[in-house]
């Protein structure tokens, strides 16, 4: 009569052993797992979970945009179509369809402008190295044309896959630092650089803005929020020229007591106090400040007919002007600069996107552009990196100088013996 009980209870004592084994064996791995996550720094997990979310937002961008979109019918098309039928409808529908980048991929494309953009990009990049070289310069600081580039190289490689574009610039700083005595000197060659080549795209958008409001360039007076951009980029323009020369009235003690101030600040203090100590360093070197600001402004314009060559490479695109890229490219490089993702990645499609749909187009000429930006941009870093590998460090003359005194003293010194 027990018999039948026995064996429900030695199955649920068997089942009971299995569920207990199978807890211990997952509450193992999952501690195992910890042990060996928790070896991985902290910055190393935020790192990689910068390049997630960038790479995932890129991805989340082209498969929005990889097919295309219906047209939106106006009204006439409408009663049109009610009038005629559907074949009226679909034939409006097909007009104003946007391609998607499955089907600009597949339409033939012009290799003029990609070439042209790709030499123009070299053209700009060392315009880069050469502005970076006369402002270490301008500090007496002994450098070559040489190093400059060199060091150019490798920081514009990893701008490019580094979160944010700043990445390569503290590479830099670290190598400038080590080799000269005067480190918060040569820190603040790379510091200045990077504003100076911020501030002259607000420069840019707001020159252009200003020559293309005057003549009554409808592309803008008839877009308000162009309009917003240039008022405010040309606010940014006014209020860093003040501040740039309230700088001239500071002495030495002064701008020190007040960069003092600017580090005790929480957060922000540290940034803020190196800024002002670079900008009152090089409120004093007027003239290599202007001669930079030039060919910054040089280079920016190269970068914006850049982009317009590579949106203009697919005929499908319904591409902007020219002097539109001018007013919306240097929003979208300042954009993609300070998005706290590898080489901006994700932010700048966006932006760019964004941007293009502000001037009444498609917002996939805007990302398309970008995107082709992009890979000229790994392109050229990669093989600037290899170039790096192979260019070796070259002492300044001015460095050499104290090694050839030192020489010549020890042979007086072994003739004396």
């Amino acid at each position: 009569m027990n018999a039948p009980a026995v064996v429900p209870a030695r199955r649920k004592a068997w089942d009971s052993r299995v569920k207990s084994a199978l807890w211990n064996c997952l509450h193992q791995t999952f501690a195992f797992s910890r042990r060996i996550l928790g070896l991985v720094p902290p910055r190393v997990w935020k790192i990689f979970t910068q390049y997630v979310i960038g790479f995932g937002l890129l991805g989340f961008i082209i498969w929005k945009y990889w097919g295309g979109t219906p047209g939106t019918l106006t009204d006439e098309q409408v009663a049109v179509a009610i009038l005629a039928g559907s074949p009226a409808d679909a034939s409006f529908q097909l007009e104003g369809r946007t391609p998607g980048l499955v089907e600009i991929f597949d339409q033939p494309v012009s290799l003029g402008p990609l070439v042209l953009a790709t030499l123009l990009w070299i053209i700009c990049l060392f315009m880069t190295f050469v502005r970076w070289y006369l402002l270490v310069r301008a500090q007496g600081l002994p450098f070559t044309l040489r190093n400059a580039i060199r060091l150019g190289l490798v920081s514009y490689y990893f701008n490019s896959i580094l979160p944010g574009s700043v990445g390569g610039d503290i590479l830099k700083a670290v190598a400038v630092a080590r080799e000269h005595s005067r480190r918060t000197v040569a820190v603040a060659t790379i510091i200045i650089d990077r504003v100076i080549g911020l501030w002259a795209l607000a420069w840019l958008v707001a020159i252009a803005g200003g020559v293309f409001w005057a003549l009554g360039n409808p592309h803008l007076l008839e877009n308000d929020a162009l309009k917003m951009i240039v008022r405010m980029t040309g606010g940014i323009v006014f209020t860093s020229a003040v501040v740039w020369s309230l700088m001239g009235l500071f002495s030495p003690k002064r701008s020190d007591a007040l960069a003092a101030r600017f580090e005790r600040l929480p957060k922000v203090g540290g940034p803020l106090a190196e800024l002002w100590r670079a900008g009152w360093m090089y409120r004093r070197k007027k003239t290599a400040v202007a001669i930079a600001l030039g060919m910054t402004l040089v280079s920016h314009c190269g970068w914006v007919f850049i982009f317009y060559l590579c949106v203009i490479a697919f005929p499908e695109i319904d591409a902007a002007t020219f002097p539109e890229h001018v007013l919306i490219v240097p929003v979208g490089m300042t954009a993609q600069a300070l998005f706290p993702l590898p080489g901006g990645v994700g932010g700048g499609e966006a932006a760019y996107g964004w941007l293009y749909s502000l001037l009444g187009k498609a917002a996939i000429g805007g990302i398309l552009g970008c995107l082709v930006q992009r890979v000229v941009a790994w392109s050229i870093g990669l093989i600037g990196y290899i170039v790096y590998t192979r260019m070796k460090k070259e002492l300044p003359r001015e460095a050499l100088v104290p090694l050839e005194q030192a020489h010549d003293a020890s042979k007086v010194t072994d003739h004396s013996g």
